[in-house]
């Protein structure tokens, strides 16, 4: 049975909607995985969403440099979901 186009598009939406390991998404649990874990209030760290978001891209700037995979990267994270990872830092 073929499928149509927009059972595909809906199938598309669903898969990237769904959550990942207990966080939003994909994206968000390996920057979380990757970039703040075993971060958290009590170091002084980051507090805000912005202040992670912030740290993130230039944790990406100081490492890629001026390059593809920056960018790359940057697309990447744009799917995070900042609060999330501010409010499991914040915990």
């Amino acid at each position: 049975m073929k499928t149509s186009t927009n059972e595909t598009v809906d199938n598309t939406i669903k898969a990237r909607d769904s959550r990942y390991n207990g966080w939003t998404n994909y994206a968000t649990w390996r920057v979380n995985l990757e970039m703040f874990d075993g971060m958290n209030a009590e170091d002084g760290f980051l507090s805000t969403a912005d202040e992670c978001k912030d740290y993130a891209e230039t944790m990406l700037i100081d490492e890629c440099g001026e390059c593809l995979a920056l960018n790359y990267a940057l697309a990447f994270i744009q799917d995070v979901n900042w609060h999330e990872i501010s409010e499991g830092i914040n915990a």
